[in-house]
C-alpha cells in the first residue's frame, strides 16, 4: 500500500506533518546521493515507462516550469508542455475537458499546473478522477505550481527544506521576515501553513499597509500561535534590535496590481528593497532566501550581495529540483511505502443539521401575531435572528424569502418573543405542504437557530430546529466572491461550488479556500 500515489497536492495542509517530514527526509537523502555521485539516485526514479508528467502552464514561469520539466526527465518519464500561447487553451477550451482527454494517455499521469484560476487542481481531483475510474484508469496526481493569488505549496516546500538545512535541522523555533509583496505573494501565504511545521515561530511582516499580509491569513496565523510583529518598511525594522536570522524577499507582483497601486510601485519597491547602506545594521548571522528569479532592473535583493554570506537564495534555488523530484516520486507511487506517519485525510462532512425537536406528536400552534395570517395547513418559519435588532431581523427576513423565493400568499413580521421578550423573526407559509431538501439546507445557512414547523389542521405535527450546516454545495444560489476563484462563472467551468464551515458563521470555499460569512455565499 502507497498512501501518497495518486494523491493532489493544492495547498500545503494537503501533506500532513509528518507526510511533509517524510518529503524532506527523502530529499535529504537524494541530494546527499547526488552530490556523492555513483547510482544510489536510481532508487528513487520511478520505475514505469509509462508515467505521463504534464506541464500546463498558463502563466508564464522560469523557475517552476524547469525544474519540474527537469525533475520529470529524471524520472524518464514521458514528459508533454503546454503553454497558454500554443495550445488550445488559447482558444477557450475547458480545462476540465482538456485534462480528462490527457489523462487517458497514460496509466499513470501527473499533472503539474499553474493557471490564474484559484484552486484549479482541487476541482479536476474529483472530475478528472471520479472520470478516470468510472472508465477503468488509475486516478491522475494532480501538483499545483501556482494558482493565482492563493497557494504554491511546492515552493513552500522546498523554502521549508532551505530553512531546515539553515537551521541544522533544528524544528524547536523559526523567526521569520518576509518582506516584500505579501499581499499578492502566493509563496508568502504558503508559509501561513508550511511554518507550522516548527515548534514555536515568530513572524516580522515587513511591507507597507498597501502590500501587507491578507487579513485572513494575519488571523490563521494568529490562531497558531506565531508571533506576529508589522514593519511598514526595511528602515523601520532595522532601527528595532530583534531581527530575524532568516529574511525571505518577495518581488512587486506587478501583474496582479490595480491601477492606484502600480502608480505607487516606486515608492512601495523602496520599502522592501535591500540597499547597501543597510549592511552595518545586519547582525553576521543573517541569510536571505528568495524564490528567483529576480527582477533585472529593480530588484528587492541587489546583485551587490550576491557575493556575501548573506545569500542562501542560490542554494534554494537548487533544492527545487530535489524535492520536486521527490514530490513526483512520490503522487507517482515510486517512494512511500514505507511511511508509517500520519497520513492527511479528506474533512468528511455529515449533512445532519436539521435536529427534530421532541414532544407531544401534535400540540396546538399557538396564537400569532396581530398582522400574520393563521395557517390552519401550512409551514411556519419562527425564530429567525432571535436576539438581533428589528433591523437586522428585518434583512434577515427579506433574505430569506428572496433567496428560498417565496412568492406566494403569505405574511412575515418581526415580534417580541412572549417568553423572553426577545425580538425575534417569523414567516407564515400557509397552504404551503412541502419544503425540501435543498430548500431546508439553503434556510440553515442563511438563518441558523430558526425553527419549522409543520403545521396540520392547526396543530403543529412536526418541529424543526437549523443548525448551521457543515456545508452548502450543489446549489444553484451560491456563488464564491472571489473572481479569480476556478468556480467563478467567468471562466464556465462545470464546478459544483461547496462551501465547509470553518467557524460558527464562517464558510470557506472549497476551492480557494476564500472565507465568506453565511451571508455572502448566496449570489
Amino acid at each position: 500500500m502507497n498512501s501518497f500515489r495518486g494523491r493532489t497536492i493544492q495547498v500545503v495542509n494537503d501533506f500532513s506533518i509528518d507526510e511533509q517530514l517524510y518529503l524532506y527526509e527523502q530529499t535529504r537523502n537524494l541530494k546527499r546521493a547526488a552530490l556523492e555521485g555513483g547510482n544510489r539516485v536510481d532508487s528513487y526514479r520511478v520505475g514505469d515507462p509509462e508515467l505521463g508528467v504534464y506541464l500546463i502552464f498558463l502563466e508564464d514561469s522560469t523557475r517552476t516550469r524547469e525544474s519540474f520539466r527537469n525533475a520529470a526527465k529524471f524520472h524518464r518519464a514521458k514528459v508533454n508542455e503546454f503553454g497558454l500561447a500554443g495550445s488550445s487553451f488559447a482558444k477557450s477550451e475547458s480545462i476540465t475537458d482538456t485534462v480528462k482527454m490527457l489523462a487517458g494517455y497514460s496509466s499513470n499521469s501527473v499533472f503539474i499546473m499553474r493557471t490564474p484560476h484559484e484552486g484549479t487542481c482541487r476541482w479536476l481531483e474529483d472530475a478528472v478522477g471520479d472520470y478516470c475510474e468510472s472508465h477503468g484508469m488509475h486516478r491522475p496526481a494532480f501538483i499545483n505550481a501556482g494558482d493565482g493569488r492563493h497557494e504554491h505549496p511546492t515552493q513552500e516546500f522546498l523554502d521549508e527544506f532551505s530553512f531546515l538545512e539553515a537551521l541544522d535541522w533544528d524544528r524547536s523555533h523559526i523567526h521569520l521576515a518576509l518582506v516584500g509583496d505579501l499581499l499578492h505573494g502566493r509563496t508568502v501565504h504558503s508559509k501561513v501553513n508550511g511554518l507550522r511545521l516548527f515548534g514555536e515561530v515568530e513572524v516580522d511582516l515587513v511591507a507597507p499597509a498597501e502590500i501587507t499580509m491578507p487579513d485572513h491569513y494575519s488571523r490563521l496565523m494568529e490562531s497558531y500561535g506565531f508571533r506576529i510583529r508589522r514593519f511598514a518598511s526595511i528602515e523601520e525594522y532595522l532601527s528595532q534590535r530583534k531581527v530575524a536570522p532568516l529574511w525571505y524577499f518577495t518581488r512587486l507582483q506587478l501583474e496582479r496590481m490595480g491601477e492606484k497601486l502600480r502608480d505607487r510601485a516606486s515608492a512601495l519597491r523602496d520599502a522592501v528593497t535591500f540597499r547597501r547602506e543597510f549592511l552595518p545594521r545586519v547582525p553576521e548571522e543573517v541569510r536571505f532566501f528568495h524564490p528567483l528569479p529576480r527582477h533585472r532592473e529593480t530588484p528587492v535583493i541587489p546583485s551587490f550581495l550576491d557575493q556575501l554570506p548573506l545569500n542562501a537564495w542560490d542554494q534554494q534555488s537548487v533544492n527545487g529540483y530535489y524535492t520536486r523530484i521527490i514530490e513526483i516520486a512520490l503522487l507517482a507511487g515510486q517512494l512511500g511505502s514505507d511511511f508509517s506517519g500520519a497520513v492527511q485525510t479528506r474533512p468528511v462532512f455529515s449533512d445532519d443539521f436539521v435536529e427534530e425537536q421532541t414532544g407531544p406528536a401534535a400540540r396546538p400552534k399557538g396564537e400569532y401575531k396581530v398582522g400574520i395570517k393563521p395557517v390552519s395547513n401550512g409551514i411556519v418559519i419562527d425564530h429567525i435572528a432571535v436576539g438581533q435588532n428589528p433591523e437586522s431581523i428585518w434583512n434577515q427576513v427579506n433574505k430569506i424569502r428572496r433567496t428560498l423565493g417565496l412568492n406566494c400568499v403569505s405574511s412575515h413580521g418581526v415580534f417580541a418573543s412572549e417568553q423572553t421578550g426577545r425580538y425575534k423573526g417569523l414567516i407564515s407559509l400557509p397552504d404551503v405542504t412541502e419544503f425540501d431538501e435543498r430548500l431546508i439546507k439553503m434556510l440553515g445557512a442563511i438563518s441558523p437557530g430558526c425553527t419549522l414547523n409543520l403545521i396540520t389542521n392547526e396543530q403543529v405535527q412536526r418541529k424543526y430546529r437549523l443548525r448551521m450546516p457543515p456545508r452548502v454545495y450543489n446549489l444553484a444560489e451560491i456563488r464564491c466572491k472571489n473572481p479569480g476563484c476556478i468556480s467563478h462563472p467567468q471562466y464556465a467551468e462545470p464546478v459544483v461550488v461547496e462551501f465547509y464551515r470553518s467557524s460558527e458563521e464562517d464558510f470557506v470555499c472549497r476551492y480557494c479556500e476564500t472565507p465568506h460569512t453565511f451571508s455572502e455565499i448566496w449570489s
